[in-house]
C-alpha cells in the first residue's frame, strides 16, 4: 500500500471504538511506524494490543503530538476532549480523523465517508481535521448513494434502532446488568444512568436531547450531516430508538426517488456497490441482523421493496456494526484513502 510508515496516535485507545481502531489498523494494513494510545490521566500506564505486542497507554496531553512526532491522529473520546485537544494534534502537522460530532457541520471540515465522498478529504488542510459522521448516518449514506446516482433521492424518512454500545461500554454494562436483574427478579430496582429509562425489554424513543422542533439532536444528525455528504438538500426526517441490542444499529428506511424504480434493480445496483452486503431472501427468513453484522466492515441491506402505492418509493432495512461501519472503520478508511491521496499527488 505504502511505502512509507506512519507515527499513529489513537486518542481514547482504550475505549469501545478505541479497542476497534487497533484492530482495523492491523487488519486494514495501515503502515504504522509507531503507535502512540493516548487516554486520561487515570488510564495512562495501561496497555494495550497491537500486532500482538503491548503498547503503554500516554497520558493526553497538549504537547504529545509534537513531542511524539505524531503524523496521523484519531480521536474518539467525546467532544469535548476533541474540542481541547484536536487543534493541537492538527496544529503539530497531524492530520486528526475526529469521530465526535464537535467538528462535523463546520464548513472548513470535510465530513467524509470513503464510499460517498472521499474527494472531500483533500479539504483537509484547512483546518487538518476530517470529520467522522454519525453512525447511523454512515451506514445509511452507504447504501443510499449508489441509489441516488442512479435515480435521484428527493426524501428519505428513517426510524432507527440502535444498540447501547452506541452509548458507550458503561451503558453496554447497564444493559446487561438490568437483563440479570430481570432474571433474578430484582427488575423494579434495577439502576438506571445511562439512559433515561431502563432499557432491558424496553425500546426508547430517544437518543440525546430534544430540541424546540420536536426533534431531539441524534435525529437531526442525520438529517443535517447526510445533506453534507451527499453534498444535497433533500428531505430528511429521522426517529431515532434505542433497543435492548448490545451492539449494532438497525433502520428501517422509506427512499422517495425522483423516478420510477423496480426493487429488483435496486438490489442488483446495491450487490455491487462498494461496502454492501444484500442479504434479501425473506421468504427463507434471511435479512440482516445485528447478530451477523456484528465483527463486520460491511453494510447489510435486505427487505427491499416497492411501495404498494407508489412505485418511485422504495423500503429497506439497514444493519451495520455500530463500533465498526459506525465508528472504527469509516475512520480508518479515511485514514487509508487519505495516505492513498497523499502519496499520489
Amino acid at each position: 500500500m505504502s511505502s512509507k510508515k506512519y507515527n499513529i496516535a489513537v486518542v481514547g485507545a482504550t475505549g469501545a471504538v478505541g479497542e476497534e481502531i487497533l484492530l482495523l489498523l492491523e487488519e486494514m494494513e495501515i503502515p504504522v511506524n509507531k503507535l502512540i494510545p493516548l487516554a486520561s490521566a487515570r488510564s495512562a500506564g495501561s496497555r494495550v494490543t497491537f500486532k500482538n505486542k503491548e503498547v503503554a497507554v500516554l497520558e493526553l496531553t497538549e504537547s504529545v503530538f509534537k513531542e511524539q512526532e505524531v503524523e496521523i491522529a484519531l480521536f474518539s473520546a467525546g467532544g469535548s476532549i476533541s474540542e481541547k485537544y484536536a487543534p493541537h494534534a492538527a496544529k503539530a502537522g497531524a492530520v486528526v480523523v475526529d469521530n465526535t460530532s464537535f467538528f462535523r457541520m463546520m464548513d472548513d471540515v470535510p465530513l467524509v465517508v470513503p464510499e460517498v465522498n472521499p474527494e472531500d478529504i483533500k479539504e483537509w488542510k484547512k483546518t487538518g481535521i476530517i470529520a467522522n459522521p454519525n453512525c447511523s448516518t454512515i451506514q445509511m449514506v452507504i447504501a443510499l448513494k449508489p441509489l441516488d446516482k442512479e435515480y435521484g433521492i428527493k426524501r428519505i424518512d428513517v426510524s432507527t434502532y440502535q444498540a447501547t454500545s452506541g452509548a458507550g461500554k458503561l451503558a453496554m454494562d447497564e444493559l446487561m446488568n438490568q437483563m440479570r436483574d430481570v432474571m433474578n427478579f430484582r427488575f423494579e430496582n434495577t439502576k438506571v444512568e445511562k439512559f433515561p429509562h431502563k432499557i432491558a425489554i424496553n425500546v426508547i424513543p430517544q437518543i440525546d436531547k430534544f430540541t424546540e422542533n420536536g426533534f431531539t439532536k441524534e435525529e437531526l444528525k442525520m438529517v443535517n450531516e447526510t445533506q453534507k455528504i451527499m453534498h444535497k438538500k433533500m428531505q430528511i426526517a429521522s426517529t431515532c430508538v434505542r433497543v435492548p441490542v448490545l451492539r449494532g444499529h438497525s433502520e428501517a428506511v422509506t427512499v422517495h426517488f425522483e423516478d420510477i424504480i423496480d426493487a429488483d434493480d435496486a438490489r442488483e445496483i446495491l450487490s455491487k456497490a462498494e461496502g454492501v452486503t444484500v442479504i434479501d431472501e425473506p421468504q427463507k427468513s434471511k435479512y440482516p441482523m445485528p447478530l451477523e453484522a456484528t465483527g463486520k466492515n460491511d453494510t447489510f441491506v435486505g427487505r427491499i421493496r416497492n411501495d404498494i402505492y407508489d412505485k418511485s418509493i422504495l423500503h429497506m432495512w439497514i444493519t451495520a456494526d455500530n463500533l465498526r461501519v459506525g465508528a472504527a472503520t469509516n475512520a480508518v478508511k479515511i485514514v487509508k484513502k487519505w495516505i492513498e491521496m497523499e502519496e499520489n499527488k
